[in-house]
């Protein structure tokens, strides 16, 4: 098999898109021979929300649509919230189970055009030393229904510091980032090379569970810290600019100043500001070591500025810092 397609659902989160996402990536998947992908779903949901699976049964059985699809939807839970990186821990597993070549990571928020899974494709097939390629991901105005040029990630880029930030975002697309390169693609969507992921896959925990993900991120900052493995162990990343992804992010950040910042985080819950406060400290201390002394003086900057910028303004942040020393005791020993 060739392809593998993933995506996770949870409440009402990912319900409202499925009736939108689900024909836009049928008809993305019509270059492929029927046999030649498989498309599975994990349902984080709460146990007494049943719109996620109610919706993909019926996509399946063509009541969606009107139409039957050519595979239907493979759905897997554990009928609780496992968190991104686990949820896809999971379906990797099951990928590399039905021997798929590449695994495509997909939010359910979007919209796919129907070139964008070949494109993406054809840009690993062409060039061996890529482990992952980017579509283009614009914003998607779900509740207008319209399509915009304004950009939502070209990729992930890095900047001293162990700074990640998404290529061009808030910005109107005006073709001037196609070229550049990237350090990954996004975790709303991307396509990667599954050999490329058995290389850099991490041991843990008490079974020694196969972390492609590293479920120490619950969510956010996941896709940095994969990324960033896949360069360490010499691979690259590309966006391949003719693939296009719409995605309806409700917070878009348009700038780097002080103000930009402020309005950014008021657009995200408390609960979405602690994980990305957390888990991006803890990506300073699990790739403290592979640092040269510049990037490590930039760190030590940030996490003061970051320490400041709590005990000033989000006091909340500031009861993270036990669980990140809790986390860092155990990632200080999985080198």
């Amino acid at each position: 098999m060739k392809l593998a397609v993933a995506f996770i659902t949870y409440n009402e989160t990912s319900a409202g898109y499925l009736s939108d996402f689900l024909p836009s990536l049928e008809r993305a998947l019509q270059s492929l021979g029927p046999d030649d992908y498989r498309v599975y779903a994990f349902d984080n949901s709460d146990p007494a929300e049943e719109r996620n699976n109610l919706l993909l049964e019926s996509f399946n059985a063509g009541l969606l649509t009107g139409l039957l699809p050519r595979r239907p939807i493979t759905v897997m839970t554990l009928r609780r919230n496992l968190g991104f990186s686990r949820a896809y821990n999971i379906l990797i597993d099951r990928a590399l189970a039905d021997q798929a070549e590449y695994f495509f990571v997909i939010n359910p928020d979007t919209l796919l055009e129907p070139e964008t899974i070949s494109r993406l494709l054809l840009a690993l097939e062409e060039r061996a030393s890529l482990a992952s390629v980017s579509p283009k991901i614009l914003r998607w105005d779900f509740d207008a229904r319209r399509k915009t040029k304004i950009i939502d990630s070209l990729g992930l880029v890095l900047e001293p510091g162990l700074r990640f930030i998404d290529l061009g975002q808030g910005l109107p697309d005006e073709g001037q980032f196609d070229d550049l390169p990237i350090l990954g693609p996004s975790g709303a969507a991307g396509l990667f090379r599954i050999n490329a992921l058995e290389k850099i896959v991490e041991y843990r925990g008490g079974n020694k569970s196969r972390q492609y993900f590293d479920e120490r991120f619950f969510m956010y900052k996941e896709d940095c810290d994969l990324a960033y493995r896949l360069f360490l162990a010499g691979y690259e990343s590309a966006l391949v600019a003719d693939a296009l992804v719409y995605h309806d992010r409700t917070a878009v950040s348009s700038g780097r100043g002080l103000v930009r910042i402020l309005q950014d985080r008021r657009g995200k819950s408390r609960q979405i500001r602690a994980w990305s406060f957390k888990n991006q400290h803890l990506l300073f201390v699990k790739h403290w070591t592979e640092q040269n002394i510049y990037n490590k003086a930039k760190i030590i900057y940030r996490v003061l500025t970051m320490f400041i910028f709590s005990l000033i303004l989000e006091q909340f942040l500031l009861k993270e810092y036990c669980q990140i020393w809790r986390e860092t005791r155990v990632l200080t020993n999985i080198k």
